[in-house]
């Protein structure tokens, strides 16, 4: 009973007057595309998403208030949390505000991956400048390297 259930066939029905290989590849390249096809109409989409796929989800959308400058990086941890959400442009103020939508139910994995979000800008801003760091070392090292008076004859120390 098991093994009839586990099974599933496939009737492809072909008209033709002289069945051929090519024939048979074609349908089966034919019916491929339609499961697929009927496969990604009914599979759901995680992550960055449209505010359509997002809304057809029937889970309760909520928004936040996001700037321009932090869109790519709050994408990266929102992945990281699996949260899914769409991005808005809101065009009718000047400068233009960025809303994410996201499902009611993802609000604490959302508020975690703020924290971590928030938690890294804060650490990137407290770090000093590696551009600035070397660029005052090389000047260091400039200034150093023309105090060096160049020593033609060298002692080694050593007396007769």
């Amino acid at each position: 009973m098991q093994d009839e259930i586990n099974e599933k066939t496939v009737a492809i029905s072909i008209k033709a007057t002289k069945l051929t290989a090519r024939t048979l590849q074609q349908a089966v390249k034919l019916l491929y595309k339609l499961m697929k096809k009927q496969y990604d109409k009914h599979k759901i989409p995680h992550g960055k998403q449209t505010l359509k796929q997002l809304a057809r989800q029937n889970a309760g959308l909520s928004n936040i208030e996001i700037t321009e400058g932090n869109i790519k990086d709050f994408t990266s941890t929102a992945k990281k949390y699996g949260v899914d959400f769409a991005l808005k442009k809101d065009n009718t103020e000047n400068p233009p505000r960025y809303l994410v939508f996201f499902k009611g139910r993802d609000a604490d994995a959302l508020t975690a991956a703020f924290k971590e979000f928030s938690a890294k800008k804060l650490g990137q801003e407290k770090k000093p400048s590696i551009r600035k760091l070397l660029a005052a070392m090389c000047e260091k090292a400039a200034v150093k390297s023309y105090e060096r008076t160049k020593v033609n004859k060298k002692d080694r120390g050593r007396e007769i």
